[in-house]
């Protein structure tokens, strides 16, 4: 196997001689994504949608519509706070053509409501849901304000 078949089957994408894990997806013409990048060597990529899927916001970049991750806004504040470019950039098969600017500027954790810290929030892969017991719903839902000063049921007299 040639080292290019194995780079390709491995979902290791190189651009500008440097190599890193996509994420599994090998970018085809197309394609838009985050991309970090330090100077011009390419450091990560996050793959960012035109239409809607489940597990994803939509959010606007450069006045567009997209939808991702919430593991990609955070990814995306930690790119900028150590001090890489992060773009929105179109794979236009001759390369990878910017499309948008400064995208930590224009969405945040915070602007979507996320209050956790956005190291969590790439690892957990997305924002902490609370998660709600139906049960305890439930029963919340049968007790009363005052306890047991509650109206006694007609079927008691």
């Amino acid at each position: 196997m040639s080292i290019h078949k194995f780079l390709l089957t491995a979902g290791v994408v190189c651009l500008a001689g440097t190599c890193a894990y996509a994420g599994g997806d090998v970018p085809i013409v197309g394609d838009t994504y985050m991309i970090s990048r330090d100077g011009q060597n390419f450091r990560g990529s996050h793959r960012i949608y035109d239409r809607m899927s489940e597990n994803l916001i939509e959010v606007e970049y450069c006045g567009r519509s997209y939808w991702v991750r919430y593991a990609t806004v955070a990814w995306t504040q930690l790119e900028v706070e150590q001090d890489y470019v992060v773009r929105v950039e179109f794979n236009w098969g001759k390369g990878w053509r910017p499309i948008c600017e400064h995208p930590e500027q224009q969405v945040t954790l915070e602007g979507l409501g996320v209050s956790e810290d956005p190291r969590i929030v790439v690892q957990n892969d997305g924002a902490s849901v609370r998660r709600v017991n139906r049960f305890a719903v439930i029963r919340k839902a049968f007790q009363t304000e005052n306890g047991d000063a509650a109206a006694k049921s007609y079927h008691g007299n």
